[in-house]
């Protein structure tokens, strides 16, 4: 979570808030999403305790409503997440790239990293770990030298109704501003995905009903609170309008300091290769675990004898992230990505809510919430993201319409 989406997510979310909201508003969405992401992870803690194996909500939908609800979960998030790959690979060639390299560097990243999956978990949580420390230190350093030479003004946070033309009509600036927050909520939420995948470790954790449930809410906790202390920084010294019109805000925010817009680039790019590790890591587990149900090809739910990871899905998965960056344009991945998890945990939520008392950790209530949001933020994303995502997910649904028709006449 903490990752390239701190560096990439709040100018587009600004963007979507500016026509017609404040500040104020981006950081309401924020706490939209960080509310919609908490109602998630404890319906995924709860399940991930119940079900210790490898596939997350793939997994529990099968387990808890059926095959075609954990199709449907599995379907979005090996789509949406091998498109963030794609997003994610780019994002660090963009930083760490000469101009005109971008591509190469990002397919041999998403190589290199590919090869450390491969030699197992153990390996992955380490580079992890330090991947992690560097972002966090880029990201402190990146604070405080943003409020000690950008002249930080909280008068910023409520400033630019004026130049959105809502002067007069308060934070959210009526339905639009309604509208566009909900859609900067969606889009934040982006940010907050990570911890689906470790819920997908399962089976290569110790006592995972222990440590899964602890790992998933520890972790967004934290991410929450870097991500609080981000936006009010970037509002209070750049403001609405400044965060939306720069690719990379929080490089405009240290500009008076070449040596800090350095340390921003090197810490961009440690997040990305940091999300990109964590990601095929995840998508990898899932395609095992929709292999292993015939869901998707069943060679690719080969596991090595000895590193004990799922090989074959991990060097697929490589292959097509590779093949996307250097062939396609991803800078709306954001968007449909955001739709394809959205739509993975609204089947988490639905098989949380059927758990028995034993095996319940928290309310139903979080539940309800959880699956609200992702309903509301899957409806008020970029339309174009919405159209992508219930077009591949039709697709999707068509194939295993296909397969299971196959399977009933032979």
């Amino acid at each position: 979570m903490i990752g390239a989406g701190v560096f990439a997510a709040f100018s587009p979310a600004a963007a979507a808030v500016l026509p017609a909201g404040t500040g104020i508003a981006l950081l309401i969405a924020l706490a939209v999403a960080a509310v919609v992401a908490y109602g998630n992870a404890t319906s995924s803690a709860q399940l991930a305790a119940q079900y210790p194996a490898s596939g997350g909500t793939y997994v529990y939908g099968r387990e808890r409503l059926g095959p075609w609800w954990g199709y449907v979960a599995g379907w979005g998030f090996v789509v949406g997440k091998t498109a963030s790959c794609a997003a994610m690979a780019l994002t660090f060639a963009a930083y760490a790239a000469p101009a005109g390299w971008e591509r190469p560097v990002a397919a041999l990243a998403v190589v290199a990293l590919a090869a450390v999956n491969y030699r197992g978990v153990t390996r992955t949580a380490r580079l992890a770990r330090w991947i992690v420390v560097v972002v966090l230190l880029a990201l402190a350093v990146t604070v405080a030298v943003a409020l000690a030479t950008g002249s930080p003004d909280v008068a910023r946070l409520r400033a630019d109704d004026a130049a959105a033309g809502a002067a007069g009509a308060g934070v959210l600036g009526g339905p639009a501003g309604w509208y566009g927050m909900l859609q900067a909520a969606g889009l934040l939420f982006f940010a907050f995905a990570g911890y689906a995948r470790v819920a997908t470790l399962g089976e290569e954790v110790r006592d995972p009903s222990r440590t899964i449930p602890r790992a998933i809410v520890g972790a967004l906790g934290g991410a929450v609170v870097v991500y609080a202390v981000v936006a009010v920084t970037l509002l209070a010294v750049l403001g609405l309008a400044g965060t939306a019109a720069s690719p990379t805000p929080l490089a405009e925010a240290v500009a008076a300091s070449p040596w800090a817009g350095a340390v921003v680039r090197v810490g961009a790019a440690a997040a990305s290769l940091g999300a990109l590790l964590a990601l095929i890591a995840g998508v990898g587990r899932t395609t095992l675990a929709m292999a292993r149900e015939g869901d998707l090809p069943r060679p690719l739910a080969v596991v090595h004898p000895r590193f004990r990871v799922p090989h074959r899905a991990e060097v697929a998965v490589a292959l097509v992230v590779v093949v996307l960056v250097l062939t396609v344009d991803l800078r709306g991945a954001i968007g449909f990505s955001s739709f394809g998890v959205l739509v993975y945990y609204a089947v988490a939520n639905l098989a949380a809510w059927t758990q028995a008392t034993p095996h319940r950790r928290y309310p139903r209530a979080l539940q309800v919430v959880g699956l609200a949001g992702c309903v509301v933020l899957c409806a008020t994303l970029p339309v174009a993201a919405v159209l992508a995502g219930v077009g591949v997910l039709a697709v999707g649904l068509l194939l295993r319409w296909a397969r299971v028709r196959r399977r009933a006449t032979t």
